[in-house]
């Protein structure tokens, strides 16, 4: 399993009995999560005096419960990188902390590559991989269904200081973006993607991962470059384990130009435990 150690301004403190314990800089929110099956004792106080709660609903969704003023956002840094962080609805606060392994991967293939990288980031939500990406020198094209995620990205890469980097925001269909720039002959040195279970384009376009991973990521490797770097693909679906976006991977991207596929989990280490809490899986290939 990944993970990353550089977190100062993010703590899994503990998780138990369905929910973790987080800290987002001095914020500390209580949240679900499906995959914290065990009971463990709940030792540190701040489990009864954290700042705000996600309770579930049996009819679907949820609600916070805020049991002391927190701001309506707030921002928590990641090495020179600054992230807004809010309490939204299901749960989410704009950021996948255990995402910070693959920014630093990428990050990392860019400064090594020695010449100029493109990045193409589908599902880019909130930015966090394009804030990194441009960070580390590339020239970055973001692309999400959302016009408010999208407006959110910026801000992270403006409170990051990179707001003077290249860098295209498009609000589009995934889908039918990377259409588009197959007929226009746009390629890219590396793709990222974090595709969500289900979801709607900005034009109603219906997206079910199981139905459309496979030919979009067939899509891609006609806009890779003829010397790309890396494709990466995260998931959070429960169905779509990492060998199976690995044999993805490796049938679409590795026949066509070599290279190896990795898959592997992602998480997060607990404090109260030492262990790591699995939070998704990514598959990545590179050229070595």
């Amino acid at each position: 399993m990944r993970f990353s150690e550089n977190w100062t301004d993010y703590e899994l403190i503990d998780c138990s009995e369905g929910e973790r314990l987080e800290r987002w800089g001095d914020v500390v929110l209580i949240r679900p999560d499906p995959q914290v099956i065990w009971a463990t004792p709940k030792k540190d106080p701040r489990w009864y005096n954290a700042d705000a709660r996600y309770f579930r609903s049996k009819t679907g969704g949820g609600h916070w419960e805020v049991y002391h003023k927190i701001p309506d956002s707030w921002f928590i840094s990641y090495r020179q990188m600054r992230f807004g962080i809010k309490t939204m609805g299901f749960k989410h606060t704009g950021l996948f902390p255990e995402q910070a392994a693959n920014w630093d991967y990428i990050a990392e293939l860019i400064r090594a590559a020695g010449r100029e990288v493109k990045v193409l980031n589908l599902f880019a939500y909130t930015g966090a991989a394009t804030v990194s990406a441009l960070a580390a020198g590339a020239a970055v094209t973001h692309v999400d269904a959302s016009k408010g995620m999208v407006a959110w990205a910026k801000e992270n890469a403006a409170a990051s200081h990179l707001s003077d980097r290249p860098v295209r925001w498009l609000v589009d269909d995934c889908k039918k973006f990377v259409e588009r720039e197959i007929r226009r002959g746009n390629h890219y040195d590396i793709i990222i993607m974090d595709p969500p279970s289900y979801g709607r384009g900005p034009g109603g376009e219906v997206w079910k991962l199981e139905d459309e991973i496979f030919p979009l990521v067939e899509k891609c490797t006609e806009i890779l470059s003829e010397k790309p770097l890396a494709f990466l693909v995260n998931s959070y679906t429960a169905g779509l384990s990492p060998a199976v976006m690995q044999y993805i991977l490796g049938v679409t991207v590795a026949e066509k130009f070599g290279g190896v596929v990795r898959a592997e989990e992602i998480g997060l280490p607990v404090s109260a435990s030492g262990y790591v809490l699995p939070c998704g899986s990514t598959a990545v290939w590179s050229e070595k």
